[in-house]
């Protein structure tokens, strides 16, 4: 969620400069045939062709990662997939740990817990499956925290500075990626085509139902693992929420580190023709106007954009949406208060909301997570799917100081209050 400069495109004429034009145009007119200027022969947009087609993993509110190179180094690299960053960016361990160059800059990114200037790494090439990418600068920040929330090495994040040259096909369905030449695209039947005000982020209209409806601007944001957040001011300012209602507080992670939020649900959030009941929605204090309100009142996150099958077509400032085979899943109503992340192979409770179903039971910040229901694994994502199973009592045995502990959770249902 970070954002770049609006570029605008300003043009400079005056009288002498329109005559030559204009007598330029019409000398080219008088060399075209007679019989096709007759015909009214318009430019014909040569089709997109495809240049690869890869699988990519999806993580827990449905984030992309996909595995690349850079330059000649030899290991695969991930990186998550995200329209919500107006660059494309390197871990900084990652720069580290293979010698990558750096130069300081006085350019600053954005996030919701803070800002910072960048260092940048100049003209590299992203070696996806069956595409290189060259003269790419990435700017370097630190994802550790990304990394233990997954629950594997984060080296980077694919923004803006890719997305804009390609026609990409997200299939969630298949978990496949398709990348195009620019072009004349063959758009699958059905669906739906929105058309974003574009800066370097995609912010497509979209309408909000609760105890009113809204219009209003949304960034269109893969690499958010949720379904809806909104600026505080907006949601002030907009009264779409009755001002009694009572927000349960929890929190999220994103550039800059842990951000406390309120979470509600609202009552229908429509995007195109498709509409959403009931969706999972988290409000935040936008310190540092990451949402760039006025002009957006927040984002739509891979939580609900996973439902699509998407075609991202940047070159032509449009994004094409089907609805796919997951449109009707449940949303995640769970609620247990606690911030898990791994740490190495183990999985451990770093932040316990007070008076949250996870601090009723007992936990403590630093419990290592080894067991749920009996189930013993290394892997963060299955933990984190187990916890979202709402009104469930789970069984979760934790190691403490050398001992092992077996704790009740009891996840609570968010739609019940």
């Amino acid at each position: 969620m970070r954002f770049l400069t609006k570029h605008r495109l300003s043009c400079i004429v005056n009288d002498g400069f329109l005559k030559l034009f204009f007598k330029g145009w019409l000398c080219i007119i008088g060399m075209l045939p007679l019989a096709l200027r007759a015909q009214g022969t318009a430019f014909v947009q040569p089709a997109a062709r495809l240049i690869t087609r890869f699988h990519f993993t999806q993580f827990t509110g449905g984030i992309i990662l996909v595995q690349a190179r850079l330059d000649n180094i030899g290991d695969t690299l991930n990186f998550i997939l995200d329209t919500g960053c107006g660059g494309i960016s390197l871990d900084s361990a990652t720069v580290e740990e293979f010698h990558i160059p750096t130069r300081k800059s006085d350019h600053t990114i954005r996030g919701i817990a803070g800002m910072k200037l960048v260092d940048f790494a100049y003209n590299h090439t992203l070696r996806l499956p069956g595409l290189n990418v060259d003269s790419l600068n990435f700017h370097v920040n630190d994802y550790d925290l990304l990394s233990s929330v997954y629950g594997v090495k984060i080296d980077g994040i694919i923004g803006f500075s890719f997305l804009r040259h390609y026609i990409i096909e997200i299939n969630y369905d298949s978990l496949q990626i398709g990348i195009y030449t620019p072009g004349n695209f063959k758009y699958p039947r059905g669906g739906h085509m929105l058309y974003p005000t574009f800066t370097s982020l995609a912010m497509p209209d979209a309408v909000l139902t609760d105890e009113k409806q809204i219009a209003s601007r949304y960034i269109f944001d893969t690499g958010a693992g949720l379904c809806l957040l909104l600026s505080e001011d907006f949601v002030k300012d907009s009264s779409v929420i009755k001002s009694s209602r009572k927000l349960l507080a929890t929190q999220a992670e994103g550039l800059g580190g842990k951000k406390p939020m309120q979470l509600t649900v609202l009552k229908h959030f429509q995007l195109g023709p498709y509409k959403f009941r009931q969706v999972p929605t988290l409000i935040f204090d936008d310190d540092f106007n990451v949402t760039n309100y006025p002009v957006t009142g927040g984002l739509v996150g891979n939580d609900i954009l996973r439902r699509f099958n998407v075609v991202l077509n940047y070159p032509e400032q449009s994004i094409f949406i089907k609805p796919n085979s997951h449109f009707a899943d449940i949303f995640d109503y769970s609620y247990t208060g606690l911030g898990i992340y791994q740490t190495g192979k183990n999985t451990f409770v770093m932040d316990i909301i007070p008076d949250s179903p996870g601090a009723k039971a007992g936990f403590k910040l630093g419990d290592q997570i080894v067991a749920i229901d009996n189930n013993i694994n290394s892997n963060i994502q299955v933990f984190k799917y187990m916890l979202q199973s709402t009104g469930a009592n789970l069984k979760v045995v934790v190691l403490r100081d050398g001992t092992l502990h077996t704790l009740s959770l009891k996840v609570r249902n968010i739609l019940r209050g």
